[in-house]
C-alpha cells in the first residue's frame, strides 16, 4: 500500500495532466498512487491516463461536473495512502518531491505540510512574469513566495498535503472561493500542526495570458471577503494592501490630469522597482517587462475585486452568496 495519494481534479486540461504524469513518472522515489478526478470536462484526459499507467500508480475517475472541492474530496474518499498530496493540474513536479518529502516527515513530522510553487525555466516568458507577479515580496508582502514568514503560511491547494487522520477529523474541502485557505485554517483550529517544507517545491504553470489571470486574481480579492466573513479575525493589513494600491492610483492619476504630472511619480516608481527586481531574479529585459504590467494587474483585480466585495457584502450587509461562489467554482 503506498504511503502518499497523490489526487488531482482535473477539467479540460489534457496537455496539463499530461505534463504532470510525465513528471509523476520520473520521479525518484515512487511509493504513490496518482488519482486522477475528472470533473465532468468535455475533453477528458482517460487515454492521457492509460498512457501513464504502466509507469505509476495510476486511477483514474470520471464524473460529473461539481467542482474542485468536491473532486478533491472524491479522489480522498478512494484513496488508500496514509498521507494526501494536492496539486493543481498545471504543477509540473521535480524528480525529488518525493523522496525530499518523505525525507523532511521522517526527520520532523507533521499532519499537515505545504510547499513553495516557482516557475520552470522551459515556461513561457507570460507565465514566468505571472509567476514572478504571484511570488515576489513586492507584490504579495510575503504571504506566498519561498521567502515567506511562517507565521503567514498558509498552504494553497497547488502544492500541500495532510494526513489521513486530519481528513477524518476535519472533512475535506468547502465548494467555495479560497477553498484551500478555508481548509487550511480549519485545520489549525482542530489542533494540527502546520509546517512549510520549502524544499519540497513545484513548478506552477499558473494562467497562460494576462486576460485569464486578471479574472483569477479578482476572484482572489472576493475570496478574501468570504474568508473575513467566516473568520472575522483572518483578515490582516497585508490583504488590503492592493485595495489600497487601486485606490492610491486612481488618486495619482486623477492629480496628474488636473494638478501636475509629478503626482504618478510614486507609481513609475514601484513600476521601476518591479522591473529591477523582476530583472535580477529571472536575467531578462523581456520577462521583467512583463512581470511589471502582470504586477500591475494583479494588484488592480485583486484590489478591485476586494473592494467589490467589501462594498457588497459588509458595507451593504448582503452577506456570502453561496450559490455564486458554487457557480463561479465549477470548472475552473
Amino acid at each position: 500500500m503506498p504511503y502518499f495519494s497523490v489526487i488531482v481534479p482535473v477539467y479540460n486540461r489534457v496537455d496539463e495532466v499530461r505534463d504532470l504524469l510525465q513528471s509523476l513518472a520520473a520521479q525518484s522515489l515512487h511509493d504513490f498512487e496518482v488519482i486522477i478526478v475528472e470533473d465532468g470536462s468535455t475533453e477528458p484526459c482517460g487515454e492521457v491516463c492509460e498512457r501513464y499507467a504502466a509507469q505509476v500508480d495510476l486511477h483514474y475517475y470520471y464524473k460529473e461536473n461539481e467542482g474542485r472541492s468536491i473532486a478533491r474530496n472524491y479522489g480522498m474518499e478512494r484513496a488508500s495512502g496514509q498521507y494526501f498530496v494536492f496539486f493543481d493540474s498545471d504543477c509540473v513536479i521535480p524528480p525529488d518531491y518525493f523522496k525530499t518529502l518523505r525525507q523532511e516527515l521522517a526527520r520532523d513530522y507533521v499532519p499537515c505540510f505545504g510547499g513553495p510553487d516557482a516557475a520552470s525555466p522551459d515556461f513561457t516568458d507570460i507565465q514566468k512574469a505571472i509567476s514572478f507577479a504571484m511570488t515576489a515580496f513586492l507584490t504579495t508582502g510575503g504571504i506566498r513566495g519561498g521567502k515567506i514568514q511562517m507565521e503567514k503560511f498558509v498552504p494553497r491547494s497547488f502544492n500541500m498535503g495532510y494526513a489521513r487522520q486530519v481528513w477524518e477529523r476535519v472533512g475535506g474541502f468547502r465548494e467555495m472561493f479560497s477553498e484551500d485557505i478555508d481548509m487550511s485554517t480549519r485545520v489549525k483550529q482542530a489542533g494540527f500542526d502546520i509546517r512549510l517544507i520549502r524544499e519540497a517545491s513545484v513548478y506552477h504553470k499558473r494562467r497562460t495570458s494576462l486576460a485569464k489571470f486578471s479574472r483569477q486574481t479578482y476572484v482572489f480579492g472576493m475570496s478574501r471577503i468570504t474568508l473575513k466573513l467566516l473568520y472575522p479575525g483572518s483578515l490582516k493589513l497585508v490583504h488590503t494592501l492592493p485595495a489600497l494600491f487601486v485606490i492610491a492610483s486612481a488618486l495619482m492619476v486623477l492629480l496628474a490630469l488636473v494638478w501636475h504630472w509629478w503626482a504618478i511619480v510614486p507609481l513609475a516608481v514601484y513600476a521601476l522597482l518591479l522591473w529591477a527586481s523582476a530583472l535580477w531574479q529571472t536575467r531578462s529585459l523581456k520577462v521583467a517587462v512583463l512581470a511589471v504590467a502582470a504586477s500591475f494587474v494583479q494588484l488592480t483585480s485583486y484590489g478591485w475585486g476586494f473592494i467589490k466585495a467589501y462594498v457588497w457584502k459588509i458595507l451593504l450587509g448582503h452577506g456570502r452568496d453561496e450559490a455564486q461562489e458554487i457557480a463561479m467554482r465549477k470548472g475552473k
